[in-house]
């Protein structure tokens, strides 16, 4: 992805204690959606813990991912493979990873998110099948790693469900 077809966004987020802001670099063409469901997002009060792009953790998504930070943009390979992420392309976003993590079998990332692998949990940020968060990407066409059959990414959203 060429930095000329990246937007960085500013966008409101409700923080759990009141309103802030933060910034997301996605693919310019779903500027305008991802705008769309940060403010779904914000009305329905729903907790961003942190929202920097990767950029701020030195690219690491896995510094990111403990930090808790929402974030979109991160040229890297898919997790346990080769090909390039959505992320790659700012077209997919992580909600909240620590307490949304990625499961697959008995690996869990971010690691300090194992408890929340145990979707039953009611904790602040979580998302879960039909709420808000779901809902409000769901309205504009993006696809839930929730969903996935062989393993689940309960922080992924993506306009292409990969």
């Amino acid at each position: 992805m060429a930095p000329a077809d990246l937007r960085a966004i500013t966008l409101s987020r409700w923080a759990g204690d009141g309103p802030a802001t933060g910034t997301m670099v996605v693919a310019a063409a779903v500027a305008d959606d991802v705008v769309g469901v940060m403010r779904d997002l914000y009305e329905a009060r729903f907790p961003i813990a942190r929202l920097e792009p990767v950029q701020a953790f030195g690219g690491d998504d896995d510094a990111s991912m403990a930090a808790n930070n929402t974030s979109a943009f991160n040229c890297r390979a898919i997790t346990g493979g080769g090909a390039w992420s959505e992320h790659s392309y700012g077209r997919a976003i992580d909600v909240n990873p620590l307490v949304n993590p990625y499961v697959r079998g008995a690996a869990v990332l971010p690691a300090a998110g194992a408890a929340y692998a145990d979707r039953s949990l009611q904790a602040p940020g979580m998302i879960h099948d039909g709420d808000a968060v779901v809902r409000a990407f769901a309205a504009r066409g993006w696809v839930w790693g929730g969903t996935w059959a062989s393993s689940k990414d309960y922080q992924h959203f993506s306009t292409t469900g990969r």
